[in-house]
């Protein structure tokens, strides 16, 4: 693929965000087409990327060769439809959480890139930041030793301004509420960082909000490595926090409380025998900056579509975890039940986690 690649975003809202990360990339990537339906929000966002074509038919941009690579920032329950059209079409595809909303679309999707050999890149940005890759580093360098309790906070502030949008806080829309829409990202940070859920028990509820989905959540995980995960969530909270706090053998992290840049601003690693904590700050310090976020993401995608090593990149087989642990909590939180992992064709939420009445 040529060394600058040609994007459309599809979707001027979150999509507005993107357009700002690729503009930080400026050599690797050039925003070719910004498509909505809305034609005004598209052209507003298309100021960004001096050059990029207003649209508002997406078929024109599956039909443009020029453009081998499309951008999703549609309302959920658009990914699936959206990214299988694309693929069938000839593009690679990133596409905004989640994926799908059922382990079927997933797989559907999975199978599709492979059978044509194209790229489909799952946004999971947190792990692109400077402190979360030196507990990366810690890790590979043995310095970390088994994970033994990790503890999540998701609490962030939404209200009616929020649920303007007609399709958030929806099943039909959204495709569930905030273990969907809020937590996706540290969840799968914490899998990155302890190993894949192999067991979720879930209690979810709406407390905040007058909305059809869940705004607060209570979750306890173990992971394949045996780490023993809590994630609290809730969109009540008086402003925006994200972090997490994780206890391993032979240190402990505590990460920064920034909502949207939680691994780049500055963390805590504290060795358990304190003779180790020089050895600890040593690889920290040795740490390369990393691009946080979309610029970090939007590079690697650059990298892999160019044939070079993306070894953070997320993968769609993280995607169908994502998507499976979603499944599981719903599960656990109507059936009441210890759900375990992972989730095959047999699963009776396989087909899509909506309770049946929002089906």
């Amino acid at each position: 693929m040529a060394e600058r690649i040609r994007v459309a975003v599809i979707g001027a809202g979150i999509g507005r965000a993107h357009v700002i990360g690729y503009n930080q990339l400026p050599e690797a990537f050039e925003v070719a087409a910004i498509c909505d339906l809305n034609a005004e929000r598209a052209a507003t966002a298309a100021e960004l990327a001096p050059g990029a074509r207003v649209v508002t038919d997406i078929q024109n941009i599956f039909a443009d060769p020029s453009i081998p690579l499309i951008d999703i920032c549609l309302p959920p329950r658009l990914h699936a439809p959206v990214t299988l059209a694309a693929l069938k079409a000839g593009k690679h595809v990133i596409c905004e959480k989640p994926l799908a909303g059922s382990l079927a679309d997933v797989d559907e999707i999975i199978a599709t890139a492979r059978a044509s050999s194209l790229r489909v890149f799952p946004i999971f940005q947190y792990r692109y930041g400077t402190s979360y890759r030196a507990a990366d580093a810690l890790k590979r360098a043995g310095l970390l030793g088994r994970p033994l309790v990790l503890s999540i906070e998701t609490h962030w502030q939404r209200g009616a301004d929020y649920y303007a949008e007609p399709w958030r806080g929806t099943w039909a829309g959204e495709l569930g509420g905030v273990i969907v829409s809020h937590a996706s990202h540290l969840h799968n940070l914490a899998t990155h960082l302890v190993g894949e859920v192999m067991e979720v028990a879930a209690f979810l509820d709406t407390r905040v909000n007058a909305i059809e989905t869940e705004d607060c959540a209570a979750i306890s995980m173990r992971t394949a490595e045996g780490a023993l995960v809590t994630s609290s969530l809730t969109l009540g909270s008086a402003g925006n926090l994200s972090r997490f706090r994780a206890c391993f053998e032979k240190a402990t992290i505590a990460s920064s409380d920034e909502p949207y840049e939680v691994c780049s601003a500055r963390w805590r690693f504290t060795a358990t025998d304190p003779a180790r904590q020089a050895e600890i700050d040593a690889v920290v310090a040795a740490t390369p900056p990393v691009a946080p976020r979309f610029p970090g993401f939007f590079a690697d995608v650059h990298a892999a579509l160019s044939g070079r090593p993306d070894l953070y990149l997320p993968s769609l087989d993280e995607a169908r975890h994502s998507a499976e642990l979603i499944t599981a909590c719903y599960a656990s939180a109507r059936t009441g039940r210890i759900i375990r992992l992972p989730l095959g064709q047999d699963d009776a939420l396989y087909e899509g986690w909506k309770p049946i009445a929002a089906a």
